[in-house]
């Protein structure tokens, strides 16, 4: 990683513990980060966990990425700082945002765990912020690990130490149910076991999400505010879909993680084609607006001949994503990395600031269509059968949807 980035990288257990390391290092407590409104909530409550005010910030509705020229100069003024989110990898613009942050004398931290290998500007995601987290359990597959990186070498060091004083001491058992996990996912694809397996975790407990976004938990969320930054107070919102996410790595962990980042540029390549691939399709250029990204925007030249990211996730554009969900599910392609609603009509004005113009983020969270590249032609196969038709962008007078309340379908 230090040599993809250019810059210092230290190993933690996930991207999320990286992410509140980094903000508890450069943003004093009761500070206003700057952030997308559609993103993991997870995410959501890191920022909340190192003490600090979500501020939702305008989004283009095409891919997610902060409009810049719509944030107020007001909201500029009150910053601490800027965090990224390089939705499914297509780049925020932070070559703007640097410049930006730079001016206002605040920092900017790059989201990169959907973008370990897009561009922006000409480099790397993750080498325009004073700090940046990646995420091993995306492109690398490897369930665990990410990486922080840090503009500053000389901080190195300082930050190792902060991860290692919050870090948690490594578990047998969490060690063996690591190991065996791809062993038992792939008997329950084999023998399509799926929703039985769903079943028993539900009875269990131990699902907890039944929707896209997790219960807020509103009273107890408040009291937890009033104790950060505080990473424990905020776990039980923190450690969703990952509850190793801030223990010590042991060596089957950092053996596998190895083996996988061994393949990660065959990873990309295949991605890279499965990408180009979906953006050709009707609902990867919705209204023939020239799509959802997926290229470097810090590049010259057409969309054509730009350079194809390798997505983790491809974002088309249908215009009932629920039935074309239930179609792929039926072809057992299973969607996830759904962020909808957005962060501030989920959260509300008690947790964070809301967005000064939302329709963006509302549009793009209730159409996008979030598909694996990976496995593209399937993908294009189910959805021409089923009929699905491409979402129409609502016109306003600067080429996107925000302004307008949008409606579902």
């Amino acid at each position: 990683m230090r040599g993809r980035l250019g810059r210092e990288c230290v190993y933690v257990p996930s991207c999320r513990f990286g992410l509140f390391v980094a903000l508890r290092h450069w943003c004093p407590p009761g500070g206003r980060v700057l952030m997308s409104p559609v993103n993991d909530d997870v995410i959501f409550f890191v920022v909340l966990a190192a003490g600090l005010r979500p501020v939702q910030a305008p989004l283009n509705p095409l891919d997610a990425s902060i409009d810049v020229d719509a944030v107020p100069d007001e909201v500029w003024g009150s910053l601490s700082g800027v965090l990224t989110t390089n939705l499914y990898g297509n780049p925020d613009d932070a070559p703007r945002l640097r410049a930006k942050c730079d001016a206002l004398g605040i920092p900017l931290f790059e989201d990169g765990a959907h973008a370990i290998g897009s561009t922006v500007g000409g480099r790397p995601v993750g080498a325009w912020g004073d700090a940046s987290v990646f995420s091993l359990s995306k492109h690398v597959g490897a369930k665990a690990g990410g990486f922080l990186s840090c503009a500053d070498p000389g901080l190195r060091e300082a930050l190792a130490k902060t991860c290692e004083n919050l870090l948690l001491p490594g578990r047998p058992t969490a060690e063996l149910a690591f190991a065996v996990r791809p062993y038992a996912e792939a008997a329950v694809r084999g023998l399509r076991l799926r929703r039985a397996a769903w079943a028993t975790m539900r009875r269990l407990g131990l699902m907890e999400r039944e929707e896209i976004r997790m219960p807020l938990r509103a009273e107890e969320l408040a009291r937890a505010v009033d104790a950060a930054p505080d990473l424990t107070a905020h776990d039980s919102w923190i450690r969703v879909d990952m509850h190793d996410y801030r223990l010590r790595s042991g060596r089957l962990r950092l053996a596998r993680v190895g083996r996988r980042l061994d393949r990660l540029d065959q990873v990309l390549d295949a991605c890279r084609a499965g990408t180009r691939l979906l953006l050709s399709t009707p609902w990867g250029r919705p209204g023939g607006t020239g799509g959802p990204g997926g290229t470097d925007p810090g590049t010259s030249g057409g969309s054509a001949g730009r350079h194809v990211q390798p997505l983790f996730r491809v974002p088309l554009f249908v215009a009932d994503r629920d039935a074309a969900i239930a179609a792929l599910a039926r072809r057992g392609i299973v969607v996830g990395y759904l962020y909808d609603p957005p962060l501030d009509d989920y959260a509300g004005a008690v947790f964070t600031d809301p967005s000064p113009d939302p329709a963006g983020a509302r549009w793009f969270a209730r159409h996008a269509l979030p598909v694996d590249p990976l496995r593209a032609r399937q993908i294009v196969e189910v959805l021409r059968e089923s009929g699905a038709r491409p979402a129409v962008v609502p016109p306003t007078g600067h080429g996107g949807p925000g302004g307008l309340e949008p409606t579902r379908g």
